[in-house]
């Protein structure tokens, strides 16, 4: 099964892959991690697709991540009498909060905090900002605008508020009930939908109460605005193109995309750049020229997960989607000149005696003769994150006594986790399992060398203080 890439591969599970079968081929064509997407399906689906890709990871001793995204608020207008109308540049258009069905010219948006938050001079997009208005005058129950981009508009279309900060949460009681059977059912990261600021993270972090990782999904300019406080509270970021390429103007997306990348590095988050990637294959067996520049240019960037939405939930050709993303990378990490981009894009001053230890041990692999892998042996994950941040060229074998922290590393770049508890209980057989566990990837020959971190004593999570260098007998 393809394990020869660094960067990994997450793919949503959806109508198109909920069979044993087909997630069995997609693990084999090259995925890491399964998102599961709340928005969608009942709570007995994901369980039951849950405990396939369980047995799945068990039988091919793989540790698949699996990460529950949550809905997140759907602020969305009401109905219409004839299912749609067409707004015409130029006219007056009414949102209020009037249930009565719509017309061409009002339209119920059962959204109260829209209605606290705008004032005149804001901008609404309606229907993945195919349609704009422009607010002439509002009250706390319905708002007056201008149609600025005119268009078809039909029932239950979703309403886009860039550059303003809505008063609600970013976990609606709907995410509430779904993140507390997520939490019970055991998956390993819970992606939070709709962040608007860095206090969402910290409220998610309060109900999840350390039971998953957390990843924020950057769809919102106000969580740009402040995108080092988001990061440093997340545990992981997405960098959620869809939303975001609605909020922001289209063409900072990419801008955007390698500000967030560059930023996650820094604190050794891992970040997955999603939405569109190999779109086409919906529907077609051959990505587009520039789809296959899109994912390229992600791996360039040093995005640790490349993601897979529609292309897998409901498409018709999930498996060689998966199979066409995996040659995207390999050809990427061929590059002779891609490990040049990685330590290029990464030049912060190491802030902290944890950070030192990885980057010697980076700097040390490119020096010393014969290195076969870098081993981490963490607890809470923290050593490997800090380790898969400087992105050497060589595989990070991560060793963990726990289950949870190895499946939680399937979206972190370029490591292969094992568990053993044997050698957080004796500090002398360091040396003896980083050894076993690299020859099991198959790597290292008689006096090649492996370079291994840690944090000393074994056990203490959140510190690295160790680098030590083990020469195969």
């Amino acid at each position: 099964m393809p394990e020869n890439t660094h960067t990994k591969i997450l793919a949503t599970v959806g109508p198109a892959t909920a069979t044993k079968e087909m997630l069995e081929k997609l693990v084999d064509a090259g995925v890491d991690a399964f998102r599961f997407n709340f928005s969608h399906g009942t709570h007995e689906e994901h369980a039951e697709r849950y405990n396939v890709v369980r047995r799945i990871s068990e039988s091919k001793g793989r540790h698949i991540a699996v990460i529950a995204d949550m809905q997140g608020p759907k602020l969305r207008v009401g109905h219409f009498k004839d299912g749609k109308v067409m707004l015409k540049t130029g006219q007056k258009f009414v949102l209020d909060l009037d249930e009565t069905a719509g017309d061409e010219t009002r339209v119920n948006l059962p959204h109260k905090e829209i209605f606290a938050a705008v004032k005149p001079g804001d901008v609404l997009l309606l229907n993945d900002g195919n349609i704009a208005l422009e607010v002439e005058e509002c009250d706390a129950g319905h708002a007056v605008t201008k149609v600025k981009v005119g268009g078809m508009l039909s029932d239950h279309k979703g309403v886009n508020l860039p550059n303003i900060t809505l008063p609600i949460s970013a976990l609606t009681e709907k995410d509430k009930d779904d993140l507390a059977f997520a939490l019970d059912l055991g998956v390993d990261w819970i992606s939070l939908s709709f962040v608007q600021k860095a206090s969402d993270v910290q409220e998610a972090r309060d109900l999840v109460k350390g039971r998953a990782l957390i990843i924020s999904k950057l769809e919102k300019p106000s969580a740009i605005d402040e995108l080092e406080d988001v990061v440093r509270l997340s545990d992981g970021i997405m960098v959620a193109r869809g939303d975001l390429g609605v909020e922001c103007p289209i063409q900072t997306v990419p801008v955007l995309q390698k500000r967030i990348v560059a930023m996650c590095r820094k604190y050794a988050k891992p970040v997955i750049v999603a939405t569109q990637m190999l779109e086409s294959m919906i529907g077609a067996p051959t990505p587009t020229r520039a789809e296959v520049s899109d994912v390229a240019t992600a791996v360039y960037d040093g995005a640790d997960t490349v993601m897979l939405s529609a292309e897998t939930a409901v498409g018709q050709y999930p498996a060689e989607t998966v199979q066409m993303m995996h040659k995207i990378i390999e050809q990427v990490e061929h590059d002779p000149n891609f490990y040049n981009c990685m330590a290029n894009n990464h030049k912060d001053i190491c802030e902290s005696e944890s950070q030192g230890i990885t980057y010697a041990a980076s700097e040390l692999s490119q020096v010393l003769p014969d290195v076969a892998a870098i081993v981490t042996f963490t607890a809470s994950g923290f050593t490997t994150f800090s380790m898969a941040k400087e992105r050497p060229d060589l595989p990070i074998v991560a060793i963990t006594p726990s289950e949870t922290v190895a499946r939680q590393m399937g979206i972190v770049w370029g490591v292969r986790s094992f568990i053993n508890k044997d050698v957080f209980l004796s500090f002398d057989l360091i040396e003896e399992i980083a050894i076993k566990y690299v020859k099991q990837c198959g790597l290292g020959k008689s006096g090649d060398y492996i370079i291994s971190t840690a944090g000393f004593p074994l056990a203490r999570r959140g510190m690295t203080n160790m680098l030590h260098t083990i020469r195969i007998p």
